[in-house]
Formats: structure tokens, C-alpha cells, sequence
């Protein structure tokens, strides 16, 4: 039987599969420039190299995330180091402050094509907790804010600013929740678009 997939298994299995699949030939990607392409193929790879070594849920496309199990609720971003970028569009403006509300494991790789080979070249493999999942401007700005004493249309103000999307309510019940819970700080970008 195989064992039940925990976090540190996800991380340190995220790691070896960088080190071996940094060594094999792609064939199935070579002449492949569309980044979409490549990030299915190797979520797919790593997820059947998880199911192959633990017991562990595997996601829809419909569901959205990649590993849903409850201590696992983790989803798989893959990007290119030359043009580092990932979708992940998030559902309202708290998202952006207080976290997308699951963990993130992002693959940055380098791929290098010859006319028989394909080099997946696994530059960074970055695990993400949930809590540190929300915008890192944003939330060093807040959380600076909150340090200096700043009252309630203080942080309206900066909300509006930043053109977090809302009408006057959303932001006076994200002002209300920052000023009990100060966010944690965020490691992403996020744009604005929802």
C-alpha cells in the first residue's frame, strides 16, 4: 500500500522529479513553443510521478485545483524562466490581500530544443503556503500602514489607489477585516484582472 501524500512528501517529491526530468529527452516537446502545452505536459508528468509513489487526489480542470486533497489543496503552476508568467485568476479582491486560499507549487524551467532532443532544464521549483499566497506590494503596503497607525479611510484610500477591484463596500468590509487581522505578506503579483 502506497503511503497518503503529505506536504513535506509533495516538496521533497517536487524536487527529485526536477533533478530527474532535468535529465531525460522530451521528445514529445520538441519544435513545442506554446507554454500552455508545456505546462500540462509536465503537470501531468508530476502528477503521474505522485499517484505512481503515493496515495494521493488527483484534480479536474473543471475543479481548478491541480491536488485538491484537503491536506494537500495545492495547485500546479508551470512557467517558462525566459518569459516567467502563470494565469491563476482569483475570485474576488480579498483574494489579493488575505491569499487565493490554496497552496502553489510553480516550476520555472528552461527548455532547449535540437532537432532529436528536448531539455527541460527545472531552474526553480517553489512551494507556496496558502497564507503567503496574496499580492507582495499590496500586502508590504498594508502591513506597513497598519504599523504606522493608519485608521480605517486611510486604508480605503490606499485600496482605491491601487484600483483593488470593489465598490465602497468591499472595501469597507476588507478596511474592517485588515484592521483586526493584519495580512500576512505576500509572495505574488497579482494583477487586477479578475
Amino acid at each position: 500500500m502506497k503511503p497518503v501524500l503529505t506536504i513535506e512528501d509533495l516538496i521533497k517529491s517536487a524536487k527529485v522529479f526536477c533533478e530527474t526530468e532535468s535529465r531525460i529527452n522530451h521528445i514529445k516537446l520538441i519544435g513545442v513553443t506554446d507554454g500552455k502545452a508545456v505546462g500540462t505536459y509536465v503537470e501531468h508528468r508530476f502528477q503521474d510521478y505522485l499517484q505512481s509513489n503515493y496515495t494521493v487526489e488527483i484534480g479536474s480542470s473543471a475543479n481548478g485545483i491541480d491536488l485538491p486533497g484537503s491536506d494537500i489543496w495545492t495547485d500546479i503552476k508551470v512557467t517558462s524562466v525566459t518569459q516567467p508568467q502563470s494565469s491563476c485568476p482569483f475570485k474576488n479582491a480579498r483574494q489579493k490581500i488575505f491569499g487565493l486560499g490554496y497552496n502553489l507549487l510553480v516550476f520555472v524551467y528552461d527548455k532547449r530544443d535540437t532537432k532529436d532532443r528536448c531539455k527541460l532544464q527545472f531552474e526553480h521549483c517553489t512551494f507556496i503556503d496558502k497564507e503567503r499566497t496574496a499580492d507582495y506590494t499590496i500586502t508590504r503596503r498594508l502591513r506597513e500602514m497598519i504599523k504606522d497607525g493608519a485608521n480605517k479611510e486611510d486604508i480605503i484610500g490606499f485600496l482605491q489607489d491601487k484600483s483593488i477591484p470593489g465598490d465602497e463596500i468591499v472595501y469597507n468590509d476588507i478596511a474592517n477585516e485588515i484592521l483586526v487581522h493584519t495580512p500576512n505578506q505576500g509572495y505574488l503579483t497579482i494583477s487586477n484582472a479578475l
